[in-house]
């Protein structure tokens, strides 16, 4: 086999583990940009061994070096972030909305924003032990080499990690139908500026989050309960004027795209639980946008 042979068949292998290295890393920071830098370095760091095709198990080797790239990325993050204007929400995952697949039934909640705001609240070497551990299935001796800890130590991380989740999971989530049905009679009620029938959707507890980062206008800080969000909610439809309004999948869920009539672009993502909205989250910085396909 030529060295050209020998560069192909791993640059092919590369990119079949390309989708799974992807999701670990924006799990693990929650930002599309970030975990696609740490993705092309690892690819780079393959490349740069003196026999890469001599690595016995690839697709470990690279999400072990994925992880490793995404931890540091993150522990990065953090100081940034304490620098951040407003709140701090993910960058979204949006598609294009599609039905369903016949077999599917509940939300993957592995890339939910629900999860990955919960996320934000632990450590990053809680984040990275429960990330790899129960929604990727790496064994606890990988990720102990990763985080620089024993395999024990490990444990209880992914441990207080999953209490945390478990804490702010929803405990009865809804279907794909059923968070479609409620994502468009919520933007019904607040195209009619109907509030009896907004509140109606809403948790009494619901809360609302805005991201600008400062470079687009939002919430100055987190808002909760249905009888301040309903009428926020709606106020914001009326005084923005006409809206372009599409729905799409965000992290995996029915959510919204809006563009208002001078071309500022929002994502709307919904937490579902027991049949109400118990959290809107609404992403305005255009930095985390960029990757917003243009729906029609």
């Amino acid at each position: 086999m030529t060295d050209r042979d020998t560069e192909e068949l791993l640059a092919r292998s590369f990119e079949a583990n390309r989708p799974r290295l992807l999701r670990v890393a924006y799990t693990m920071t929650g930002s599309l940009v970030e975990a696609e830098d740490c993705v092309q370095e690892a690819w780079l760091r393959l490349r740069g061994l003196d026999d890469p095709a001599g690595v016995r198990d690839l697709a470990a080797w690279l999400t072990t070096t994925v992880s490793r790239l995404a931890l540091d990325a993150l522990s990065s993050a953090r100081v940034r972030r304490e620098r951040y204007i407003g709140t701090w929400l993910p960058e979204p995952l949006v598609e294009a909305g599609t039905p369903d697949p016949a077999d599917r039934v509940t939300l993957d909640e592995s890339v939910s924003m629900a999860l990955l705001v919960v996320l934000e609240r632990l450590s990053p070497a809680e984040r990275t032990a429960f990330v790899l551990h129960d929604v990727f299935g790496v064994p606890f001796p990988e990720i102990a080499e990763i985080v620089g800890r024993t395999p024990a130590a490990v444990r209880q991380l992914a441990s207080r990690a999953r209490r945390h989740v478990e804490d702010g999971r929803p405990r009865t989530p809804a279907t794909r139908a059923e968070q479609r049905e409620l994502v468009r009679a919520f933007t019904a009620a607040c195209e009619q500026g109907d509030l009896p029938g907004l509140v109606a959707l809403l948790d009494p507890d619901v809360v609302l989050r805005g991201d600008g980062g400062g470079k687009a206008t939002t919430l100055h800080h987190i808002e909760r309960h249905a009888a301040r969000v309903a009428p926020m909610m709606i106020g914001h439809s009326r005084a923005v004027g006409p809206l372009h309004i599409r729905p799409a999948d965000v992290n995996g869920a029915p959510g919204l795209v809006i563009r208002s009539g001078n071309g500022e672009l929002s994502v709307v993502a919904f937490t579902v639980d027991a049949g109400l909205i118990t959290a809107i989250d609404l992403i305005r910085n255009p930095d985390k946008l960029a990757k917003v396909p243009n729906l029609t």
